[in-house]
């Protein structure tokens, strides 16, 4: 039974979610909720894999590889933390029961994606974000003191009766439609990118970048919401909906980009950013809306060992990549920017956090390496946690005091709650976030985002 004030309020069920509940004590009362099921999060469709530092040799190379595909806007001391931490997180991963792909010898099958310079990424078939966040929701239903809301939607958050600047918990509206008022010491935002807006996109369609529109209304500064990823190869279709990911490991294990006449144009390691670049021009210069990534050179067992997920998908559509070029074009796939937050997940307004894509900490800088997404999130959600916990050993003897203070706002009512119902509110909440891409890349908007139209 939901109760009107927890510890903590964990808004998405992603793996940044996730973990920072199971990384926050077992006598903290969580509360997480999610706008669809806990599955249906972009974590849980990640393919390629997690990077992870293989030991301290590849420090400076790892560093360089980061830094480079984000050209060079990275936070140096986020990227510094991720690295650092990238083993440990993946102990605690294989403590949860997450495998991954390992020889015959027992030590780990790395493989690379584009803009690594060595082999450092562990995986598990082509559905590591499936088995991360699976094994991560097994764990979050084992704690009795998280409480998971499925089909429950944030649509603002309280901030005091004042301008106090201080986040007293969020609005939320359950699948019934009714609107409640829930407080917390701590809020996590962890609600995803903004894939939901694009026509072409990876991400699933509730993922509509809610968090951000509302962080605008409340002051809470963003930064380089601009800084959005297109992937350069999803499976090309004229139906609607999410697009599937061709993952970036099929160009790491060998696949080759062909134009309509089977020639190549570019070298297919490149940094994602610039591929795409290549592959939105070379459609333009044919005339195209698809180019081809072309397998059919590589082993046909191999291929379907490594990638038996790709491999089904691409048959359910009619095409054997064994065989033959599967038709691919660019999709919305990741948010480098979001809210602005430190290196422990804090944001410009007290008692917030954010983890995940729907933060920016400067890790990825202008453009993300592969596969680190993941590790980023689960990195900056533990430390976000181990923030929360510090701060409230800190303000405990203040919280008779601050629980008084709620009573008396138990019944207040936000703004939010009393005029917009959901179709409302999603295009007030689209058109905040266009503005504020517009102002900060007017270019990059006009060239990819009205497409989302």
């Amino acid at each position: 039974m939901m109760q009107n004030k927890y510890q903590v309020i964990v808004v998405g069920t992603g793996a940044a979610g996730l973990y920072a509940a199971l990384s926050l004590p077992e006598d903290m009362s969580i509360l997480m909720i999610t706008k669809d099921s806990m599955e249906n999060s972009d974590s849980y469709l990640a393919q390629g894999g997690i990077s992870v530092l293989k030991d301290e040799s590849d420090y400076a190379a790892y560093f360089e590889d980061t830094m480079r595909a984000g050209h060079y806007e990275n936070n140096k001391e986020s990227v510094h933390v991720m690295i650092e931490s990238s083993r440990a997180i993946i102990n605690k991963l294989i403590e949860y029961g997450v495998e991954f792909d390992c020889y015959d010898d027992g030590s780990f099958a790395y493989t690379r994606e584009g803009a690594h310079s060595t082999y450092r990424i562990l995986r598990h078939d082509d559905l590591t974000g499936k088995e991360i966040t699976s094994k991560l929701i097994m764990q979050v239903k084992k704690r009795s003191n998280i409480e998971v809301m499925e089909y429950t939607t944030m649509i603002d958050l309280i901030s005091g009766s004042d301008t106090s600047s201080i986040c007293e918990g969020i609005v939320l509206e359950e699948s019934t439609g009714e609107i409640k008022n829930v407080y917390a010491d701590a809020v996590i935002l962890a609600t995803g990118g903004i894939g939901g807006l694009f026509r072409n996109s990876t991400n699933f369609s509730h993922i509509t970048g809610d968090s951000f529109a509302i962080a605008l209304r409340h002051n809470v500064e963003l930064q380089d919401i601009h800084y959005i990823q297109i992937h350069p190869t999803a499976l090309y279709t004229k139906k609607k909906g999410r697009k599937f990911l061709m993952s970036e490991s099929l160009r790491g294990e060998g696949g080759l980009l062909r134009n309509s006449k089977g020639k190549r144009f570019v070298d297919e390691l490149l940094p994602r950013d610039v591929v795409t670049a290549a592959i939105k021009e070379e459609m333009e210069k044919e005339g195209t809306d698809h180019v081809y990534l072309d397998l059919s050179h590589l082993p046909a067992d191999m291929l379907k060992k490594r990638f038996p997920n790709i491999y089904e998908k691409c048959l359910e559509e009619g095409y054997d990549l064994t065989k033959e070029p599967i038709p691919v074009a660019p999709a919305q796939h990741y948010l480098m920017g979001g809210i602005k937050v430190d290196t422990e997940g804090a944001t410009t307004l007290k008692n917030l956090y954010a983890v995940g894509e729907t933060a920016c900490n400067g890790v990825h800088g202008a453009n993300r390496l592969a596969s680190n997404s993941l590790l980023e999130s689960l990195v900056f959600a533990e430390r976000a946690a181990d923030k929360i916990i510090e701060e409230y050993k800190n303000e405990c003897n203040e919280q008779v005091q601050y629980e008084q203070e709620l009573v008396a706002r138990q019944t207040e009512k936000s703004l939010e709650s009393q005029v917009l119902d959901e179709d409302k509110r999603y295009e007030l909440f689209k058109q905040l976030i266009w503005k504020e891409i517009k102002r900060e890349d007017e270019t990059f908007y006009v060239r990819w985002c009205n497409n989302a139209y």
